[in-house]
């Protein structure tokens, strides 16, 4: 990223000099990219009515989401991306723990801080 504003010197290519300008315009970069896909979808579906079966068939995406995030975490391995059923035995246990937390503490914040703590105490022991 440095390297495109190269022919800007007086902003960013002061030798010896702070770089805050150049951190302002990322951040600032990274905030238009960040707020582009949260406002446009607002702004589209604000004035027009969503179908009913659109909202049912939605109630099931984090629920997916999540699945495939935790279960890419546990079950497959970075080195070779491939799968591993008993890789990480200390995340299965705290995941199992974490169903159990969820399904009859119905909280979020108590299964997310349940699930810490099972992961750092089983890290430690297995």
């Amino acid at each position: 990223m440095e390297q495109l504003f190269t022919n800007m010197p007086v902003l960013f290519s002061i030798p010896g000099e702070s770089k805050i300008l150049y951190h302002l315009v990322v951040i600032l970069c990274a905030a238009v990219a960040a707020f582009i896909p949260r406002y446009f979808p607002i702004l589209f579906f604000s004035t027009r009515k969503i179908p009913e079966w659109f909202n049912e068939w939605m109630k099931y995406v984090p629920v997916s989401l999540f699945t495939a995030l935790v279960v890419k975490n546990i079950f497959i391995v970075t080195n070779g991306y491939h799968f591993v059923p008993f890789g990480h035995v200390d995340q299965i246990f705290a995941s199992l723990i974490v169903v159990v937390i969820a399904y009859f503490m119905r909280s979020m914040s108590i299964s997310v801080i349940g699930g810490l703590i099972a992961v750092w105490l089983l890290s430690m022991f297995i």
